[in-house]
């Protein structure tokens, strides 16, 4: 039921997201040039590494140029459509590719980087009992100005006690926190490493 709720809902945002990308596309490549795409090598299900896409928000090779896992709204790597893409969350669009690959699920705990889901304890490492999703229960309830560990602890609650009707009450509630742009960083305005076991 969860994997025909997400290709059906895929399917039918997939317009959206062709109509959106005749603008971003194009922004992104007269901004910063190409590749208009970036992927990043993130844990799957079972801890199966897969390639999860997005709209590039940051210059080239930025993850060589400084700390490969932390930002800010003031990091220079950004760039300026980025900014914007980053702000009303769209970067993320482009995993509507990995949902219909089943790399990800609509509603799930987000991915997390093979770097960092090989440091995973216990607690951590049961996220990745499900295929990691592009909203979840951590999402709706303030994505990363919560803490690290209650984000693990709603991640869990969700997979104890998933079902369709919760999946489509967090899709609901995805719609507003999108329109609002926030909790794309923390409250210091910087989304770090999560300090792990």
């Amino acid at each position: 039921m969860k994997r025909a709720f997400d290709v059906i809902v895929a399917l039918l945002a997939f317009p959206v997201f062709a109509a959106a990308s005749l603008l971003i596309v194009p922004a992104i490549w007269f901004d910063s040039g190409s590749p208009v795409l970036f992927k990043l090598r993130v844990a799957g299900r079972g801890g199966k590494a897969f390639d999860q896409w997005k709209f590039r928000t940051m210059i080239k090779d930025a993850r060589q140029k400084a700390h490969p896992f932390e930002t800010s709204a003031t990091d220079p790597r950004i760039t300026r459509v980025g900014r914007f893409l980053r702000r009303w969350s769209l970067d993320e669009l482009p995993q509507l590719w990995n949902v219909l690959r089943a790399d990800m699920s609509l509603i799930g705990p987000r991915p997390a980087f093979v770097e960092v889901a090989s440091r995973y304890g216990p607690r951590e490492a049961r996220r990745l009992q499900m295929r990691p999703g592009m909203t979840g229960l951590a999402q709706i309830q303030g994505r990363n100005l919560l803490p690290w560990a209650q984000r693990v602890a709603l991640d869990n609650d969700y997979i104890d006690h998933y079902s369709l009707s919760l999946d489509l009450k967090i899709l609901y509630r995805t719609i507003p926190i999108w329109l609002r742009g926030t909790g794309v960083y923390g409250e210091d305005g910087k989304v770090t490493m999560h300090d792990l076991a």
